[in-house]
């Protein structure tokens, strides 16, 4: 077929590479591809794979006669981020400031636009790839850029962001409260210990009775009724975030797991997060087949190095009418954006957020990655599906949750300076009047197996709740005003209460179990003995319950008979979340900002069968 015939039968977008070398037959197929998703013809060419970005923008460039600008592109200083990326117009510092340069990345109508004006087009304009001008706005912007991700949060919502630490009024009461403590320890150590037990207590009973009200919430692991499926052309452009580092190990099969996500290709919006010295995975990104809606956004040098701060980077850029996050290691169904925007489409506009289920791969690595399972099961089968249908705030997992953009961007993305970002994003969605919702879709995510890496993943888990209590608590009155009683309860009883359930776990136990073993409890003779002999006894059930009633559910609900016994050694895993606690504890006075990076891609099992 003649180059003359194929443009007749081609959007004009696309037409014009018929002359250029690029066969018919793919054409057809992105023209074909194109009109069912309902997209322009080029990004289904160049979104599928049919087409390398660079090579249809050379050869647009050839076709209108203008200079090809390959990049990096000298950046004028008034281009504005992340208008110039979204527009694909970006102005040059030609030294003329008078008349500066522009470098041009059309696509879809301006493409047709373009080539119709080609004789008319003003002077000082090139042709360059969308790539080309999102990697030198950020590289000629990188300052501004490390300075929103930072601390875009804290400058337009200082109360949100852990950037500022304790207020004086916290310090002051926790120097008051540990110097009494001291104090009543050293002239009553028997009073002291009474005192502590009934004021930790109260702690402890709210996250243990939050728990053992989920566990009695029957949620199905998978919808009862799947929605019908939506037709290609109807569904919205969904951005992808993923944040790496050093990650080069697991970059074969996360890009596996992005490109067997069921969603149209041209519909795709992923970016691929990486830190500007992360040579190895840069190295490992550059040498795999990277699918054609993917890009890799190089986040420029600055503080502090955390993921959130990184995601902050690429939400900006985000074109996706929804958008979720993946980690480095997560494989998710393939339909779970189609079930997504299914869920949010039939949910009223305050649910802002669905958090799908995560779920062990590698359980049976060893006893560690069996009891991370049951763990997680309990978690996200259990506790909260059951918080999502009571209304409460839900501490979000650090992946798969999905958000409106719009919404996101308003409340100032992530905070980087909060350990754990997605918990923190979880109440501040709450405290802005929105809802989280279960989405009951899995995705799966490696276990460390060895003690030590576990350990610093928790460690920076419990510090990141602390965070989240005193960023939460600066303004106690605020907080009960926005949330409302029972919403500031169930938020302050799954953070601070998570702490101090697990400080305190053992000792309660231990002293619980001393007492009704050696008769104490019925022993005691003072109100403040007995107040606290009660406490002890009922913390002692409560806390039984609650580290083995929803991990029994949880497993239950999975289908998981081989775990089933292993529940009952709950209460020795939960020893060591306390240790865990204890330590974030300790690195919340003395490294606040220390990320304990968890590395992955040494899983030795698989329970899907995704090891290569």
């Amino acid at each position: 077929m003649q180059p003359e015939t194929v443009d007749r039968q081609l959007p004009a977008e696309i037409a014009f590479l018929a002359r250029h070398g690029v066969p018919a037959g793919r054409l057809a197929e992105a023209a074909a591809l194109g009109a069912a998703w309902d997209v322009p013809a080029d990004a289904a060419l160049i979104r599928s794979g049919l087409l390398a970005e660079c090579e249809f923008y050379r050869a647009l460039a050839a076709e209108t006669g203008l200079p090809f600008a390959g990049g990096p592109l000298p950046v004028h200083p008034r281009a504005r981020l992340p208008e110039a990326v979204l527009a694909g117009l970006v102005p040059l510092a030609t030294g003329d400031d008078a008349r500066p340069g522009y470098a041009y990345a059309p696509h879809g109508r301006d493409v047709a636009e373009i080539l119709a004006r080609r004789a008319g087009l003003p002077a000082g304009f090139s042709i360059t790839t969308p790539g080309a001008i999102r990697d030198s706005v950020i590289a000629a912007r990188g300052s501004h850029v490390a300075a929103l991700a930072a601390d875009g949060l804290a400058a337009r919502h200082p109360e949100f962001s852990y950037r500022g630490g304790a207020s004086r009024l916290q310090l002051g009461l926790a120097y008051l409260a540990g110097l009494g403590s001291g104090l009543l320890s050293a002239w009553a150590p028997a009073e002291s210990w009474a005192c502590a037990s009934i004021v930790l207590g109260g702690a402890f009973l709210g996250s243990t009775a939050l728990r053992l009200a989920a566990a009695l919430e029957r949620v199905p692991v998978e919808p009862a009724r799947p929605p019908p499926r939506i037709p290609d052309r109807d569904l919205p452009v969904y951005t992808v975030l993923i944040a790496l580092h050093r990650e080069a190990r697991v970059v074969p099969r996360l890009l596996r797991a992005v490109a067997a996500i069921d969603y149209p290709a041209a519909k795709l919006d992923v970016k691929i997060v990486i830190e500007a010295g992360d040579a190895e995975t840069a190295q490992a990104l550059s040498s795999a087949p990277l699918p054609g809606f993917a890009e890799v956004i190089v986040a420029p040098e600055g503080e502090p190095r955390t993921k959130p701060r990184a995601l902050n980077v690429a939400l900006p850029l985000a074109r996706g009418e929804f958008v979720t996050v993946y980690d480095a290691e997560d494989v998710p169904e393939p339909g779970q954006l189609r079930l997504a925007v299914s869920f949010f489409r039939r949910s009223p506009p305050e649910v802002a957020c669905l958090q799908a289920r995560l779920v062990i791969d590698n359980a049976h690595d060893g006893w560690l990655t069996r009891m991370f399972a049951i763990e997680y099961a309990a978690l996200f089968d259990v506790t909260n599906p059951a918080l999502a249908r009571f209304d409460l705030p839900v501490p979000l997992g650090g992946t798969s949750n999905h958000f409106r953009r719009s919404v996101l961007q308003a409340l100032g993305g992530w905070d980087a300076w909060n350990v754990t970002e997605d918990a923190d994003l979880g109440f501040r969605l709450a405290a802005a009047g929105y809802r989280v919702a279960d989405l009951p879709s899995a995705t799966l995510e490696e276990a460390p197996h060895h003690l030590g890496a576990w350990l610093r993943q928790r460690t920076r888990w419990m510090k990141g709740f602390l965070q989240v209590s005193v960023t939460h608590s600066r303004r106690p009155w605020e907080t009960l005003r926005r949330l409302g009683p029972l919403r500031a309860f169930g938020a302050w009883a799954m953070s601070f209460g998570t702490v101090a359930s697990a400080l305190g776990f053992p000792a309660f136990m231990v002293l619980a179990a001393d007492a009704l073993v050696t008769g104490r409890l019925l022993a005691a003779d003072t109100p403040l003995a007995i107040a606290s002999a009660s406490v002890g006894a009922t913390l002692f059930a409560a806390g039984l319950l609650a580290i083995t009633i929803p991990p029994l559910e949880g497993v239950r609900r999975r289908g998981w008979s081989s775990l089933l016994p292993l529940v009952a050694l709950m209460p020795v895993y939960y020893c060591l979340v306390s240790l865990a606690a204890w330590r974030g504890l300790l690195e919340f006075v003395l490294e606040p900002q220390r990320w304990n990076k968890t590395e992955h891609g040494l899983a030795r099992t698989s329970r899907a069968g995704l090891l290569p």
